[in-house]
Protein backbone atom coordinates (compact mmCIF):
# COMPACT_ATOMS: atom_id res chain seq x y z
CA UNK A 1 0.00 0.00 0.00
CA UNK A 2 1.39 3.52 -1.11
CA UNK A 3 2.44 5.64 2.13
CA UNK A 4 0.08 8.79 2.02
CA UNK A 5 2.96 11.43 1.08
CA UNK A 6 3.32 15.24 1.76
CA UNK A 7 6.26 17.72 1.46
CA UNK A 8 7.36 20.08 3.68
CA UNK A 9 9.48 23.48 2.57
CA UNK A 10 11.68 24.82 5.02
CA UNK A 11 12.28 28.35 5.56
CA UNK A 12 14.45 30.62 7.33
CA UNK A 13 12.02 33.13 7.84
CA UNK A 14 12.11 36.79 7.67
CA UNK A 15 11.13 39.84 9.34
CA UNK A 16 10.48 41.41 5.38
CA UNK A 17 6.90 40.73 4.57
CA UNK A 18 7.61 40.59 0.79
CA UNK A 19 10.37 37.88 1.67
CA UNK A 20 7.94 35.96 2.64
CA UNK A 21 5.17 36.17 0.54
CA UNK A 22 8.11 35.01 -2.57
CA UNK A 23 8.99 32.28 -0.40
CA UNK A 24 5.30 30.87 0.32
CA UNK A 25 5.21 31.00 -4.06
CA UNK A 26 7.23 28.20 -4.19
CA UNK A 27 5.04 25.44 -1.91
CA UNK A 28 2.28 27.19 -4.10
CA UNK A 29 4.61 25.84 -7.28
CA UNK A 30 5.27 22.76 -5.82
CA UNK A 31 1.69 22.01 -4.82
CA UNK A 32 1.36 22.53 -8.61
CA UNK A 33 3.48 20.19 -9.65
CA UNK A 34 2.77 17.51 -7.47
CA UNK A 35 -0.48 16.97 -7.19
CA UNK A 36 -0.28 13.59 -5.49
CA UNK A 37 1.59 15.42 -2.73
CA UNK A 38 0.08 17.84 0.56
CA UNK A 39 2.17 20.20 0.70
CA UNK A 40 3.22 22.61 3.57
CA UNK A 41 5.50 25.16 4.00
CA UNK A 42 6.94 27.03 6.93
CA UNK A 43 10.04 28.67 9.32
CA UNK A 44 12.55 28.68 11.64
CA UNK A 45 11.97 32.34 13.03
CA UNK A 46 10.08 35.49 12.63
CA UNK A 47 7.18 34.76 10.40
CA UNK A 48 4.44 31.99 10.70
CA UNK A 49 3.74 29.42 9.77
CA UNK A 50 6.55 28.08 11.65
CA UNK A 51 8.10 24.50 10.60
CA UNK A 52 6.15 22.84 13.50
CA UNK A 53 3.02 24.55 12.55
CA UNK A 54 3.36 22.90 8.82
CA UNK A 55 4.36 19.50 9.78
CA UNK A 56 1.31 19.20 13.13
CA UNK A 57 -1.00 20.35 9.82
CA UNK A 58 0.52 17.72 7.27
CA UNK A 59 0.55 15.31 10.39
CA UNK A 60 -3.52 16.46 10.79
CA UNK A 61 -4.35 15.70 7.08
CA UNK A 62 -3.44 12.35 7.47
CA UNK A 63 0.47 12.80 6.00
CA UNK A 64 1.97 8.85 6.62
CA UNK A 65 5.69 10.17 4.92
CA UNK A 66 6.93 13.66 5.13
CA UNK A 67 9.43 14.71 2.85
CA UNK A 68 11.42 17.87 4.25
CA UNK A 69 13.24 20.21 2.26
CA UNK A 70 15.41 22.72 2.98
CA UNK A 71 14.52 26.44 1.15
CA UNK A 72 18.10 27.08 1.30
CA UNK A 73 20.89 27.63 -0.77
CA UNK A 74 24.05 26.25 0.71
CA UNK A 75 24.40 24.12 3.77
CA UNK A 76 25.55 26.18 7.16
CA UNK A 77 24.36 26.38 10.55
CA UNK A 78 20.72 26.33 9.62
CA UNK A 79 20.75 23.15 7.38
CA UNK A 80 23.26 20.95 9.49
CA UNK A 81 22.00 22.12 12.73
CA UNK A 82 18.68 23.85 12.78
CA UNK A 83 16.49 22.40 10.63
CA UNK A 84 17.31 18.66 11.82
CA UNK A 85 17.22 20.23 15.36
CA UNK A 86 13.03 20.78 14.72
CA UNK A 87 12.91 17.70 12.18
CA UNK A 88 14.09 15.05 14.43
CA UNK A 89 12.44 16.54 17.74
CA UNK A 90 8.86 16.35 15.25
CA UNK A 91 9.72 12.72 14.30
CA UNK A 92 10.73 11.45 17.93
CA UNK A 93 7.29 12.21 18.63
CA UNK A 94 5.15 11.09 15.51
CA UNK A 95 7.35 7.70 15.24
CA UNK A 96 4.56 6.54 12.76
CA UNK A 97 4.82 8.74 10.54
CA UNK A 98 8.14 8.45 7.99
CA UNK A 99 9.99 11.73 8.30
CA UNK A 100 12.78 11.84 5.63
CA UNK A 101 15.49 14.97 4.66
CA UNK A 102 16.17 16.16 1.45
CA UNK A 103 19.52 17.93 0.61
CA UNK A 104 19.97 21.87 0.66
CA UNK A 105 19.91 23.04 -2.92
CA UNK A 106 23.32 23.46 -3.53
CA UNK A 107 25.64 24.38 -6.51
CA UNK A 108 23.33 23.24 -9.43
CA UNK A 109 23.77 23.37 -13.02
CA UNK A 110 19.91 24.74 -12.73
CA UNK A 111 20.38 27.75 -11.11
CA UNK A 112 23.65 28.49 -12.35
CA UNK A 113 21.34 28.57 -15.70
CA UNK A 114 18.95 30.45 -13.58
CA UNK A 115 21.62 32.94 -12.48
CA UNK A 116 22.79 33.97 -16.15
CA UNK A 117 19.14 34.79 -17.18
CA UNK A 118 18.67 37.21 -14.40
CA UNK A 119 22.36 38.37 -15.16
CA UNK A 120 21.74 38.78 -19.04
CA UNK A 121 17.99 40.27 -18.14
CA UNK A 122 20.49 43.28 -16.20
CA UNK A 123 22.64 43.73 -18.93
CA UNK A 124 19.20 44.00 -21.50
CA UNK A 125 17.92 46.78 -19.26
CA UNK A 126 21.02 49.09 -19.95
CA UNK A 127 21.46 51.39 -22.39
CA UNK A 128 25.03 51.21 -22.60
CA UNK A 129 26.77 48.78 -25.18
CA UNK A 130 29.41 47.95 -22.97
CA UNK A 131 31.26 44.05 -23.77
CA UNK A 132 31.64 41.87 -21.28
CA UNK A 133 35.30 42.01 -21.40
CA UNK A 134 34.81 45.73 -19.80
CA UNK A 135 32.55 44.38 -17.31
CA UNK A 136 33.17 42.98 -13.61
CA UNK A 137 30.81 40.50 -12.27
CA UNK A 138 30.12 41.10 -8.58
CA UNK A 139 28.47 37.75 -6.85
CA UNK A 140 27.03 38.57 -3.53
CA UNK A 141 26.46 35.90 -0.58
CA UNK A 142 25.00 35.98 2.15
CA UNK A 143 27.73 35.08 4.35
CA UNK A 144 28.10 32.61 7.36
CA UNK A 145 30.17 31.26 9.96
CA UNK A 146 30.88 28.20 7.59
CA UNK A 147 33.68 28.52 5.73
CA UNK A 148 32.36 25.18 3.11
CA UNK A 149 29.23 27.42 2.48
CA UNK A 150 30.71 30.23 1.96
CA UNK A 151 33.76 28.66 -0.29
CA UNK A 152 30.19 27.62 -2.61
CA UNK A 153 29.90 31.30 -3.27
CA UNK A 154 33.56 31.81 -4.70
CA UNK A 155 32.24 28.91 -7.13
CA UNK A 156 29.53 30.53 -8.32
CA UNK A 157 30.90 33.30 -9.29
CA UNK A 158 34.00 31.40 -10.69
CA UNK A 159 31.58 29.30 -12.97
CA UNK A 160 29.59 32.31 -14.03
CA UNK A 161 32.69 34.29 -14.68
CA UNK A 162 34.44 31.60 -17.06
CA UNK A 163 31.18 30.67 -18.14
CA UNK A 164 29.77 34.13 -19.55
CA UNK A 165 33.06 35.36 -20.47
CA UNK A 166 33.29 38.15 -18.11
CA UNK A 167 36.74 39.77 -17.65
CA UNK A 168 36.58 39.69 -13.59
CA UNK A 169 34.96 38.76 -11.14
CA UNK A 170 34.62 39.15 -7.12
CA UNK A 171 32.43 37.69 -4.34
CA UNK A 172 31.09 39.42 -1.43
CA UNK A 173 29.10 38.51 1.17
CA UNK A 174 26.27 40.31 2.71
CA UNK A 175 27.32 39.80 6.75
CA UNK A 176 29.24 37.64 8.92
CA UNK A 177 32.05 36.75 6.30
CA UNK A 178 34.33 39.13 4.39
CA UNK A 179 34.54 40.93 2.32
CA UNK A 180 31.19 42.72 2.98
CA UNK A 181 29.41 44.01 -0.08
CA UNK A 182 29.96 47.26 0.29
CA UNK A 183 34.00 46.86 0.93
CA UNK A 184 33.39 44.28 -2.02
CA UNK A 185 32.62 47.44 -4.44
CA UNK A 186 35.19 50.04 -2.88
CA UNK A 187 37.53 47.08 -4.49
CA UNK A 188 36.12 46.11 -7.14
CA UNK A 189 35.82 50.11 -8.67
CA UNK A 190 39.49 50.69 -8.41
CA UNK A 191 40.26 47.77 -11.04
CA UNK A 192 39.15 50.08 -14.01
CA UNK A 193 36.10 48.42 -15.30
CA UNK A 194 33.50 50.18 -17.67
CA UNK A 195 30.72 48.44 -15.85
CA UNK A 196 30.32 45.94 -12.67
CA UNK A 197 27.03 43.75 -12.21
CA UNK A 198 26.21 43.30 -8.59
CA UNK A 199 24.22 39.86 -8.51
CA UNK A 200 22.91 38.93 -5.43
CA UNK A 201 22.92 35.06 -5.16
CA UNK A 202 19.85 34.97 -2.75
CA UNK A 203 16.76 32.88 -3.23
CA UNK A 204 14.44 35.58 -1.88
CA UNK A 205 14.11 39.94 -1.12
CA UNK A 206 14.47 40.59 2.41
CA UNK A 207 16.56 43.04 4.55
CA UNK A 208 19.96 41.84 3.23
CA UNK A 209 19.02 42.08 -0.32
CA UNK A 210 17.67 45.87 0.19
CA UNK A 211 20.80 46.20 1.32
CA UNK A 212 22.94 45.13 -0.90
CA UNK A 213 20.77 46.87 -3.46
CA UNK A 214 21.32 50.30 -1.35
CA UNK A 215 25.27 49.73 -1.35
CA UNK A 216 25.00 49.29 -5.05
CA UNK A 217 23.55 52.91 -5.66
CA UNK A 218 25.89 54.10 -3.20
CA UNK A 219 28.26 53.24 -5.27
CA UNK A 220 27.31 54.34 -8.51
CA UNK A 221 26.65 57.74 -6.90
CA UNK A 222 30.12 57.75 -5.93
CA UNK A 223 31.57 56.54 -9.14
CA UNK A 224 29.37 57.78 -12.42
CA UNK A 225 32.23 57.06 -14.63
CA UNK A 226 31.17 53.28 -13.65
CA UNK A 227 27.87 51.83 -14.69
CA UNK A 228 26.41 49.70 -11.71
CA UNK A 229 23.94 46.90 -12.84
CA UNK A 230 21.65 45.57 -10.37
CA UNK A 231 20.82 42.21 -11.07
CA UNK A 232 17.54 40.32 -9.72
CA UNK A 233 17.89 37.64 -7.35
CA UNK A 234 16.73 33.87 -8.55
CA UNK A 235 13.22 34.30 -6.81
CA UNK A 236 10.98 31.79 -8.17
CA UNK A 237 12.60 30.80 -11.67
CA UNK A 238 11.40 28.22 -13.19
CA UNK A 239 15.26 26.44 -12.96
CA UNK A 240 14.52 27.18 -9.41
CA UNK A 241 11.37 25.26 -8.97
CA UNK A 242 13.13 22.33 -10.89
CA UNK A 243 15.94 22.18 -7.94
CA UNK A 244 13.43 21.99 -5.72
CA UNK A 245 11.81 18.67 -7.24
CA UNK A 246 15.11 17.22 -7.86
CA UNK A 247 15.89 17.55 -4.10
CA UNK A 248 12.59 15.58 -3.28
CA UNK A 249 12.62 12.95 -6.14
CA UNK A 250 16.72 12.29 -4.67
CA UNK A 251 15.05 11.38 -1.33
CA UNK A 252 13.03 8.62 -3.36
CA UNK A 253 16.25 7.99 -5.05
CA UNK A 254 18.20 7.38 -2.25
CA UNK A 255 20.32 10.18 -3.34
CA UNK A 256 20.01 12.88 -0.73
CA UNK A 257 22.89 13.11 0.79
CA UNK A 258 24.77 16.65 1.38
CA UNK A 259 28.12 16.82 0.64
CA UNK A 260 29.97 16.46 4.56
CA UNK A 261 33.69 16.40 2.63
CA UNK A 262 35.18 19.99 4.62
CA UNK A 263 32.03 20.61 7.21
CA UNK A 264 33.53 21.98 9.92
CA UNK A 265 31.16 20.03 12.00
CA UNK A 266 32.68 16.70 10.73
CA UNK A 267 35.89 17.56 10.29
CA UNK A 268 38.70 19.40 11.82
CA UNK A 269 38.73 22.39 9.42
CA UNK A 270 41.34 25.07 9.45
CA UNK A 271 40.35 28.03 12.12
CA UNK A 272 37.55 25.95 13.46
CA UNK A 273 38.51 22.70 15.16
CA UNK A 274 36.57 23.47 18.07
CA UNK A 275 33.30 22.72 16.29
CA UNK A 276 33.51 19.25 15.63
CA UNK A 277 31.36 16.99 17.06
CA UNK A 278 29.26 19.84 17.86
CA UNK A 279 25.62 18.99 18.61
CA UNK A 280 22.49 19.37 16.37
CA UNK A 281 20.41 21.42 18.37
CA UNK A 282 18.37 25.04 17.13
CA UNK A 283 18.77 28.59 18.11
CA UNK A 284 15.98 30.03 17.31
CA UNK A 285 13.62 29.80 20.10
CA UNK A 286 13.85 33.23 21.10
CA UNK A 287 12.48 34.40 17.78
CA UNK A 288 10.59 31.77 16.71
CA UNK A 289 6.87 32.66 15.84
CA UNK A 290 7.04 36.38 16.72
CA UNK A 291 6.07 38.55 13.16
CA UNK A 292 7.50 40.00 10.37
CA UNK A 293 7.67 43.81 10.65
CA UNK A 294 3.71 44.32 9.67
CA UNK A 295 2.72 41.74 12.56
CA UNK A 296 5.10 44.08 14.88
CA UNK A 297 4.47 47.41 13.44
CA UNK A 298 3.92 49.55 16.78
CA UNK A 299 4.92 47.20 19.23
CA UNK A 300 8.32 47.59 20.91
CA UNK A 301 10.53 44.57 20.15
CA UNK A 302 14.39 43.68 21.60
CA UNK A 303 16.63 42.26 19.09
CA UNK A 304 19.50 41.70 21.19
CA UNK A 305 21.86 44.02 20.09
CA UNK A 306 21.65 42.83 16.69
CA UNK A 307 19.35 41.77 13.63
CA UNK A 308 19.15 38.05 13.16
CA UNK A 309 18.86 39.17 9.44
CA UNK A 310 21.89 40.77 9.19
CA UNK A 311 23.21 37.42 8.33
CA UNK A 312 20.23 35.78 7.56
CA UNK A 313 22.28 32.52 7.14
CA UNK A 314 25.05 32.19 10.74
CA UNK A 315 25.40 30.14 13.59
CA UNK A 316 24.22 32.15 16.44
CA UNK A 317 27.90 31.79 17.85
CA UNK A 318 27.73 35.29 19.46
CA UNK A 319 31.39 34.59 21.40
CA UNK A 320 32.95 34.63 18.38
CA UNK A 321 32.44 38.56 17.91
CA UNK A 322 30.23 41.11 16.36
CA UNK A 323 28.88 39.19 13.31
CA UNK A 324 28.54 43.26 11.41
CA UNK A 325 32.18 44.11 11.94
CA UNK A 326 34.20 40.66 12.55
CA UNK A 327 35.45 42.64 15.68
CA UNK A 328 35.00 41.67 19.29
Amino acid sequence: MTKRTAVMVCGHGSRDDAAISEFSLIARHLRARLPAFDVESGFLEFARPMIRDGLDALKARGAEQIVCVPGMLFAAGHVKNDLPSEINGFAAENAGIEVKFARELAIDSRLLAASRQRIEEAERVSSKPTPRDQTLLMVVGRGTNDPDANSNVSKVARMLWEGMGFAWAETSYSGVAHPRVDAGLVQAAKLGYRRIIVFPYFLFTGILVKRIYAAADEMAARHPEIEILKAGYLNDHPLVIESFLARIEEVFAGNNAMNCQLCKYREQIIGYEKDKGAPQAGHHHHVRGIGTDADRAGHHHHDHGHSHEDSHEHDHTHGDGDERTGKP
